[in-house]
């Protein structure tokens, strides 16, 4: 097994799998989103709400059809690139993805297509339910993801017997030190996703035309969900930090650059972490603050990259994938909170900005994208050299595909997935562009 077989089959699993996620945040987040609209449509005499829900039900539309197909490459690569894994996991990974697909088929052939396609035959009341299924379906499917996903950075409630893992206990799988907290990112990722697509396509609308009823309440929607989300992610990141620290010393220790133990670690800002001489170049810290985010061993010393014995993680990528993830945050909630006191006295119409604000916030549409790419890489590449944390390996699981056939693999993808973002952004660009055509009413019903 090259090293080479190894980045390659890595990078490939991490484009699918970012790909999927991009995909995945916009449907998750949209999902909630239409409830809103439609509980506000219901609550209220304003056509504006309903407006609002069938121009951006389009939307999810969209992403429904491209997470379902961007989610077969990634369970086939689990087979063509860690043949071995479910071999090793699948007592735990069996029933936890068959959680996630029968969630996902059965809330969507039950509900989705009632609730895109049987509007106008249904009252305003059952509509509203069907839209709650989905989104409650949505979900639960994510959230048996993201158990699978916690329970390998924690593999709790499973014991390693012959090579294999067999649990002992559903409560500690399911319940592992890490599931609640990335299955908390994912939902904040997804709301200041939504919360940032919402703003930005209202603030490419006002470069046109001043904004209607439906799109000031879809700008507001997404003002006052970016801002609460924010506050929520700074506080899922900090658990999900501690439970580094607590289960990952070696992806601690890569995250914080920290590498010789005793020395009292910085709190580093900004460096380039230097691999082969075991440093830091250039670097922007705080001098002997960073020491809660470094693990400890049984005798309560310091764990530095030195006492890993070549099983670190790639210490650049695990430290400036952490780093993106905070500052695109940072940045996210600075634009946010600043939009809202600048526009709370101006009834939060987002034409009163100047022209260059309202380009920032259309340049941040997609910045949600970055986040969920950036906690994936963290995710993926902070766990390496290990696919099971502390236990199995990915060089146990990997198959024996040629690094010339996996590379062209990687080329293959690459350009499917530039294909359907482009599509995906040619049928947004067309639906922003033209809005919804109306549809005819049958028997008195929406």
């Amino acid at each position: 097994m090259t090293n080479a077989t190894l980045w390659l089959s890595q990078t490939q699993f991490f484009l699918s799998l970012g790909f999927f996620s991009v995909f995945l945040v916009i449907e998750l987040g949209l999902a909630w989103v239409l409830l809103f609209f439609k509980i506000g449509a219901s609550l209220s005499d304003n056509p504006g709400w309903t407006a609002a829900y069938r121009f951006w039900v389009r939307v999810f539309a969209l992403a429904v059809v491209l997470t379902l197909a961007s989610s077969m490459p990634v369970l086939i690569q689990v087979g063509s690139l860690w043949p071995l894994l479910m071999d090793k996991i699948g007592d735990v990974g069996g029933p936890l993805l068959a959680g996630a697909i029968l969630t996902t088929f059965i809330f969507k052939s039950c509900f989705l297509g009632a609730m895109l396609f049987g509007q106008r035959y249904v009252s305003e009341r059952i509509h509203t339910v069907l839209v709650f299924m989905v989104a409650l379906g949505v979900t639960f499917a994510a959230a048996w993801m993201m158990v699978l996903q916690g329970w390998m950075q924690a593999p709790t409630g499973a014991s390693l017997f012959e090579g294999r893992y067999l649990v002992s206990d559903w409560h500690d799988v399911i319940f592992n030190p890490f599931g609640g907290w990335m299955f908390g990112l994912l939902l904040t990722i997804a709301a200041l996703t939504v919360a940032f697509l919402l703003m930005g396509v209202s603030a490419r609308w006002t470069l046109r035309h001043p904004l209607d009823e439906s799109e000031q309440l879809a700008f507001r929607t997404g003002l006052f969900l970016s801002m609460g989300a924010v506050i929520v992610l700074a506080f899922m990141v900090a658990g999900y930090g501690n439970q580094v620290v607590r289960h990952q010393p070696s992806k601690a220790a890569a995250t914080a650059a920290y590498w010789h133990s005793g020395a009292p670690p910085d709190l580093v800002m900004f460096a380039w972490p230097d691999a082969a001489d075991g440093r830091n170049l250039a670097p922007v810290a705080w001098h002997d603050t960073g020491e809660r985010w470094v693990a400890r061993d049984a005798r309560g010393k310091l764990i530095g990259l030195d006492r890993l014995s070549g099983m670190a993680p790639p210490v650049a990528l695990t430290f400036w994938s952490f780093r993106l993830l905070l500052a695109t945050g940072l940045f996210m909630a600075v634009l946010a909170w600043m939009t809202f006191f600048r526009l709370y006295k101006k009834g939060f119409d987002p034409g009163m900005l100047p022209a260059w604000w309202r380009h920032t916030i259309a340049f941040m549409t997609f910045s949600g994208w970055a986040l969920s790419l950036e906690m994936i890489c963290h995710a993926l590449f902070g766990l390496s050299p290990y696919a099971v944390n502390g236990t199995i390996t990915l060089a146990e699981i990997t198959g024996d595909t040629s690094s010339d056939v996996l590379a062209g693999a990687l080329v293959v993808y690459t350009l499917v997935y530039a294909a359907l973002l482009y599509g995906f952004f040619l049928m947004l660009g067309h639906i922003v562009r033209y809005g919804v055509v109306p549809i005819a009413r049958r028997r008195g019903r929406a």
